[in-house]
């Protein structure tokens, strides 16, 4: 089966590489606008810092058309070492998540 994204990206599914990550996403907006790759790279790292600084303050962001981030709470639970068999209490935390619209 092929990754949606990689149709968008021009990419065949690989056992070594499925999806984009943010070069690929750079040289895209790259080729669809003209503007150089070093541009375009400084962009895309710009959104996605602002993503991660929105979310550090708790702050959820929406947009439009494409769905929103959001951060998610995770309650302390009991887990299990896989090595030795023993319980252990895992920390309450904090996540980042996504919700396409």
């Amino acid at each position: 089966m092929v990754c949606p994204a990689n149709r968008v990206f021009g990419k065949r599914d690989s056992p070594e590489r499925v999806g984009v990550n943010k070069t690929d996403i750079a040289d895209h907006v790259a080729s669809r606008t003209g503007v150089g790759r070093s541009v375009t790279g400084n962009a895309v790292g710009s959104v996605f810092e602002a993503i991660a600084m929105a979310l550090a303050r708790y702050q959820d962001l929406q947009i439009a058309g494409s769905g929103s981030f959001c951060t998610g709470s995770r309650p302390a639970r009991t887990g299990r070492n896989p090595r030795t068999g023993e319980s252990l209490i895992i920390a309450a935390s904090t996540v980042p998540a996504f919700k396409a619209c």
